[in-house]
């Protein structure tokens, strides 16, 4: 039986991946100030993010990504949630999603021509729950064993709940994919992407050559994928080239915006990349990215813009935008 991501993959040349969930939730009025981030908004407004990943898959995302990235059972637990509450949570976040494709697909229907879009969960690293940047960085010291400890429950409640696929992403460190990897071994089934976050065109962020990553890698079958994201746009191309050189894997990329991350303050600086959407998937596509979507700081727009590409690529409408 073919795992959801190797559906879709087969059905279409590019896959549309959804954009920054939470800087969707600030621009409809909700505060995400807190160490759980958009996480929080799980509890108090679970309706807002459900909304969110609507409009993702109306704007024309085949794989809508959930809002586990900081749902994590220590970081519930160091706001006064038990454990069960915690896990309830977590699970909520892949039936926000599922809520969210099935009120989608009503709508549209199966003529549209669109494919049944794909349930991700996102796993954030370590460094997510830290809140203090530390995804961006990769500098906690923690051993394989730990970090594996730390993921496995909160990977195998998103499975029960309904997850299609897992979306590892914003990983600053190779022994944080391996334990990652090892995670996504065990489950049954399982498999998905592991995305890195990047200081450069040729390194992740704790330095490791995203070469060495994507050759390392290759050898676990429940890895599906490969790529970065949450990265500046400008550096995508040379890191698409460098996954390519040393894996067979399709590669994967949803870059920030361009923008720079003060984790103190936590707000962004700087401006957005002059260039498109559009005109950046173009470029990664022809370097050799099939799964292309964006993190923070982009909108349902800049998912339009890739959707209306991929469908002159493939020469014809598929579904709504």
């Amino acid at each position: 039986m073919k795992n959801r991501l190797e559906e879709v993959l087969e059905r279409q040349k590019v896959v549309v991946l959804d954009g920054a969930l939470a800087t969707e939730l600030e621009n409809r009025g909700l505060s995400l100030a807190d160490s759980l981030w958009s996480a929080k908004i799980l509890a108090e407004q679970p309706e807002e993010i459900e909304a969110v990943h609507y409009d993702y898959f109306c704007a024309g995302a085949d794989i809508g990504i959930s809002a586990s990235y900081q749902a994590t059972i220590p970081g519930f637990l160091s706001k006064g949630y038990t454990q069960q509450q915690a896990e309830e949570m977590i699970a909520r976040s892949i039936s926000l999603l599922k809520q969210a494709r099935a009120r989608f697909w009503a709508e549209i229907g199966e003529g549209a021509g669109r494919a049944y879009p794909v349930l991700a969960a996102s796993i954030g690293p370590y460094g997510a729950y830290l809140a203090d940047g530390s995804e961006y960085r990769g500098e906690y010291s923690l051993s394989q064993q730990e970090l594996y400890a730390f993921h496995r429950r909160r990977m195998q409640d998103l499975w029960e709940a309904g997850a299609e696929i897992f979306a590892c992403e914003t990983i600053p460190s190779l022994l944080e994919a391996k334990a990652l990897a090892q995670c996504m071994q065990e489950i049954p089934g399982a498999g998905g992407w592991i995305c890195f976050s990047c200081k450069n065109g040729t390194q992740i962020c704790e330095g490791t050559p995203i070469a060495e990553c994507a050759a390392q890698l290759e050898e676990w079958d429940c890895i599906q994928a490969i790529g970065v994201n949450c990265t500046a746009p400008e550096y995508v191309q040379e890191l698409i080239e460098q996954i390519r050189e040393n894996s067979s894997k399709p590669i994967v990329v949803y870059p920030n915006s361009g923008e720079c991350y003060d984790a103190v303050c936590k707000t962004w600086h700087g401006a957005a990349e002059a260039q498109g959407y559009e005109a950046w998937a173009k470029k990664w596509y022809a370097a050799g990215a099939r799964l292309i979507g964006g993190c923070c700081r982009t909108t349902p727009k800049d998912i339009a813009a890739i959707h209306r590409w991929r469908c002159g690529l493939e020469g014809g409408q598929t579904g709504r935008r």
